[in-house]
C-alpha cells in the first residue's frame, strides 16, 4: 500500500515538474527549444518588430530605383484622390498628371523587369563563384538602370508639382500625413 502510494506521488510530481518545465522552454527563432529563450543562438525576437516589416522591406529590395525610399509618389497619392473636392484638380490639370503617370510607369515597369533580371542574375553568377571583375559590366549596367529611372521619377515629381497649385500640393501632404 505504502509502494503504491509513493509511486502515485511520484508520478503526480514528475507531471507538475514536466508541465511547469514545458511553460519555460520556447522555440527561438532558429527552431531549437531552449529553457526562457537561452539556448545562445542569438536570435531572440525582437519585441517592436511589426509583422509586415519583412513584407515592406522585401518591396523595397525589389524596387527599380537608385533611392529605395524617401520620394514620395505624388501621382500615386493624386490618383487616390483624383475626383476628391478637397483637391479640386481640373479637367486640364487631369490631363496632365494622367500623361505623366502613364510615360512615368511605363519607363518604370519595364526598367524594372530589367533590374530585377540583372539582380538575379549578379546573385546567381556570384553564388557560382564568378569573379567581381567578370561581374562588373552588369553591375555597372544596373547601376544605370537605377539611376535612370530615379531620374525619371524626379521628373515626374517636378512635372505633378508644376501642374498642382500650391494650395493643392498642401492639401495632398495632409492627405499624406491622415
Amino acid at each position: 500500500m505504502i509502494k503504491k502510494l509513493t509511486l502515485t506521488s511520484i508520478a503526480a510530481l514528475s507531471l507538475l515538474f514536466v508541465s511547469a518545465n514545458a511553460e519555460s522552454v520556447k522555440k527561438c527563432n532558429s527552431g531549437m527549444k531552449c529553457a526562457a529563450g537561452k539556448c545562445g543562438s542569438g536570435m531572440a525576437k525582437k519585441p517592436n518588430v511589426k509583422p509586415n516589416m519583412k513584407m515592406k522591406h522585401k518591396k523595397k529590395r525589389n524596387s527599380p530605383f537608385l533611392i529605395k525610399h524617401g520620394l514620395p509618389h505624388l501621382t500615386k497619392l493624386v490618383m487616390k484622390n483624383w475626383d476628391n473636392p478637397a483637391l479640386a484638380l481640373s479637367e486640364k490639370q487631369k490631363l496632365k498628371l494622367e500623361k505623366v503617370r502613364m510615360e512615368t510607369m511605363g519607363f518604370v515597369k519595364s526598367a524594372k523587369s530589367e533590374v530585377m533580371a540583372l539582380k538575379k542574375e549578379i546573385i546567381e553568377a556570384s553564388k557560382a563563384g564568378t569573379k567581381a571583375a567578370d561581374l562588373k559590366e552588369k553591375v555597372e549596367k544596373l547601376a544605370a538602370l537605377e539611376a535612370e529611372a530615379t531620374i525619371v521619377h524626379l521628373e515626374c515629381l517636378d512635372s505633378t508639382r508644376a501642374t498642382l497649385s500650391k494650395e493643392q500640393l498642401a492639401t495632398l501632404r495632409s492627405f499624406k500625413k491622415h
